[in-house]
């Protein structure tokens, strides 16, 4: 039986403490959350299918449905999948836009286009997703190859955390690249989930 009251939020699993975090803040009693395996980045050919089956799973208990997903490297694909689903999902290219705001992202990526970026959950699992998943670990001579073209480490922080500072700008000396940071906070995240909870018709608000 389908809940008309309850708001689901298909989510990456690399937002899932901020999503958390945004709704224990707001008291959103009747949002919902699930989250899909934050490795699918790896492969992002295999997100709209994956949040796909994951919409038409849920549609059996759910008439309101948000994908917490910006294209994520998709080329476009999530958009065309979600257009056919009647189904919005979050702004922007990905979660550094999604972060950082789109016009603050223009600006860094303009000031040097060879950034990598870090959030907190890359941070966190830094080790498994980017010197596992890339073969680092097991042929450390790749870093120089993946990472050739940077200049600079910018961490975009959502939470003030002494421990991943130090942990972001460990990365950063790993890699040999230059350090910054930036206190971005849940950026677009939280207005993106306020308008879903508020639900079609609302005000807009903030």
């Amino acid at each position: 039986m389908q809940s008309s009251d309850r708001v689901l939020v298909i989510a990456c699993g690399a937002l899932a403490r901020e999503i958390t975090a945004v709704k224990r803040a707001s008291g959103w009693s009747a949002l919902d959350v699930t989250c899909l395996p934050p490795e699918l980045h790896n492969r992002p050919e295999k997100i709209p299918a994956a949040v796909c089956a994951a919409i038409r799973e849920a549609r059996e208990r759910y008439t309101r449905i948000f994908v917490a997903y910006a294209d994520c490297g998709t080329g476009g694909a999530l958009d065309r999948m979600l257009a056919e689903e009647g189904v919005e999902r979050l702004p922007g290219a990905h979660c550094y836009e999604l972060f950082a705001t789109s016009a603050g992202f223009a600006a860094l990526a303009d000031a040097e286009p060879g950034t990598f970026y870090l959030t907190d959950f890359l941070v966190r699992h830094f080790e498994r997703l980017v010197i596992g998943g890339l073969g680092i670990d097991r042929h450390p001579q790749l870093a120089g190859e993946y990472f050739r073209h940077y200049r600079r480490v910018v961490y975009l922080a959502q939470v003030a955390d002494a421990q991943l500072e130090r942990q972001a700008r460990a990365i950063a000396a790993r890699l040999g690249l230059a350090y910054e940071q930036r206190a971005t906070g849940y950026g677009d995240l939280a207005r993106s989930l306020a308008r879903v909870v508020r639900g079609p018709g609302a005000h807009p608000g903030p």
